[in-house]
């Protein structure tokens, strides 16, 4: 597939009402520490959740879509600030329909950020496709755009400079 230029991709961003993001390779770089009593850690990049920060305070929509659940995911959402966090189911279109509802937004309204296979549904089903640098090669091929960063390595931060950018805002002006 031919992905879209940066420049396109900008300009497709002023559509988008809700972003959408997956966690496990998306905001994080794919690993999981696990204890041996089971206690879970991830990392988070900080760049990735202080502009998901600037963007719900820029009035953009955002929503969590993880096929896993995680209560460090929970902890960290919360700390963001994150209203719509949907985790735990591996159907992503079905996770997400009743959220759309919810807020009046159609499929072609969402931007969504995705790495993996479970993501490929929902990436066809919506308005703006985009797939993490080092995602799977079957996602890479049916997104509309690929980030230069990997996941959790602020891919997230760079694709919301770009909705700024789209909509006409200095994330300079959104912090307190």
């Amino acid at each position: 597939m031919n992905h879209l230029s940066r420049d396109q991709f900008v300009k497709r961003l002023k559509s988008i009402k809700l972003l959408a993001l997956d966690v496990d390779g998306v905001l994080t770089d794919d690993s999981i520490y696990f204890g041996p009593d089971g206690f879970e850690l991830k990392r988070f990049n900080i760049s990735d959740g202080f502009f998901m920060a600037l963007a719900m305070r820029s009035g953009l929509e955002l929503t969590i879509v993880s096929g896993r659940y995680s209560a460090a995911t929970d902890t960290r959402m919360k700390d963001l600030g994150v209203k719509h966090v949907l985790q735990g189911k591996k159907d992503k279109i079905l996770q997400i329909q009743p959220l759309l509802e919810e807020l009046d937004i159609d499929f072609s309204e969402i931007a969504f950020v995705g790495n993996e296979l479970l993501d490929i549904g929902l990436a066809r089903r919506s308005g703006l496709s985009i797939a993490v640098a080092d995602a799977t090669p079957e996602l890479i091929e049916v997104v509309d755009y690929v980030t230069e960063k990997s996941g959790g390595c602020g891919a997230v931060r760079e694709m919301i400079e770009a909705y700024f950018e789209a909509v006409g805002k200095n994330p300079l002006d959104l912090i307190p």
